[in-house]
């Protein structure tokens, strides 16, 4: 990819920023399954974590591809740790797309100043690639709401300040009758999390699930119109999943990369595998899969950043879904090139390979994102 200069002076910060606080720290984090409060604050500093907050509200004022950059030199070494750069952003989305200028007012300003988690609650026990299937329910009384449900697989909902979360306000079928509301669940009673889920990957980024038990929400912390939530948090995905696909190309080019120096390095029968014709193709095809996902995650990345939003859906679920699958074969791959240490926890080949697995899961599975590419080719 050719970046113009101000990317390829983000591209260097965020790069040297990696090798210096996140690559030392990366085998630890997995292995213990910490959160690294100490990168919320470097991130929120470096304006990493509310990139895409406008400058009007005091944000950096990014935008997606700079967040793609982002998120792929952070995952070269940690995944994990790349989520928290644009954490903001599916909170933020609905903001400024659905909400109004007063609540963009009262809560942009606060992520702008950086260190503010964030976290969005769609997913249910019984709702998961189906976000119509949602379940917990936002009753109207008096001057507010009061919800009650279950939510799943809330990443980083148990450390946020704030979490957009998504009930349903109404018994119209389907998506009709979901709404979104602004959740602080540090000063609402009733919020109550469930214990972090054991992940075979993307340890220190954490899941859990959030349990509502006459929580008291007030209609000004309703987003956009009531009904209308489903189609936000479609929004809210389809600016995200380009980024899962960045994380996948950082993946994918650390286990090249490591790869590479493996294989120049391991002797076999009295010289390098890396001379062996079965090794380098190995390498070849790892290399061409990278380039290509990375070229297809930008060109979404671009098409977001022209407000092409008809095209956006399209190339989300398309970059999303290669880029993943990708991964998961670059990342094998990798492994089988170390052989017998690749197994081992003592080289990050087997880490890289755990955390592939779930980019083809969240943000919508593969099989999801088929479906949509599927069904706006047979629109044309």
């Amino acid at each position: 990819m050719q970046f113009n200069e101000e990317q390829t002076a983000f591209q260097d910060t965020v790069r040297r920023m990696v090798a210096r606080h996140v690559a030392p720290i990366a085998a630890e984090i997995d292995e213990t399954d910490r959160f690294p409060l100490e990168l919320v604050k470097l991130f929120g500093e470096m304006g990493l974590m509310q990139l895409l907050v406008p400058e009007q509200y005091g944000g950096p004022d990014g935008n997606l591809t700079m967040m793609c950059i982002a998120r792929e030199e952070i995952s070269r070494a940690s995944p994990a740790c790349a989520t928290l750069a644009g954490l903001n952003t599916m909170f933020a989305m609905p903001l400024l797309h659905f909400g109004s200028e007063e609540q963009r007012q009262r809560f942009l300003p606060q992520l702008a100043a950086g260190g503010v988690v964030t976290a969005t609650a769609i997913s249910e026990p019984q709702a998961g690639s189906d976000v119509s299937a949602i379940a917990t329910r936002a009753e109207r009384r008096g001057d507010g709401y009061v919800l009650n449900g279950r939510k799943q697989w809330c990443s980083y909902g148990c450390e946020a300040e704030y979490i957009m979360l998504y009930a349903r306000t109404s018994d119209e079928p389907g998506a009709a009758g979901i709404s979104a509301f602004v959740i602080e669940p540090r000063k609402m009673k009733g919020v109550t999390f469930g214990r972090h889920e054991r992940k075979m990957g993307f340890r220190g980024a954490p899941n859990t699930p959030i349990f509502l038990d006459e929580v008291h929400v007030p209609a000004e912390n309703l987003v956009g119109e009531e009904g209308k939530g489903f189609r936000a948090s479609m929004r809210a995905l389809d600016m995200n999943r380009p980024t899962i696909g960045a994380q996948c190309v950082g993946l994918a080019q650390g286990s090249l990369d490591a790869s590479l120096a493996y294989a120049r390095e391991r002797k076999q029968f009295k010289k390098s595998i890396a001379e062996y014709q079965g090794i380098q193709f190995m390498l070849a095809d790892m290399a061409i899969q990278t380039e290509a996902a990375r070229c297809l995650v930008y060109e979404c990345a671009q098409a977001a950043d022209a407000g092409d939003w008809k095209r956006l859906s399209y190339f989300a679920s398309m970059a999303k879904c290669f880029a993943s699958d990708m991964a998961m074969k670059v990342t094998t791959d990798a492994v089988q090139i170390f052989g017998g240490y690749g197994y081992t926890r003592d080289y990050p080949v087997e880490r890289w390979m755990r955390d592939a697995k779930l980019t083809q899961i969240f943000e919508g599975t593969n099989q999801i994102q088929r479906l949509v590419v599927a069904r706006e080719l047979l629109k044309a």
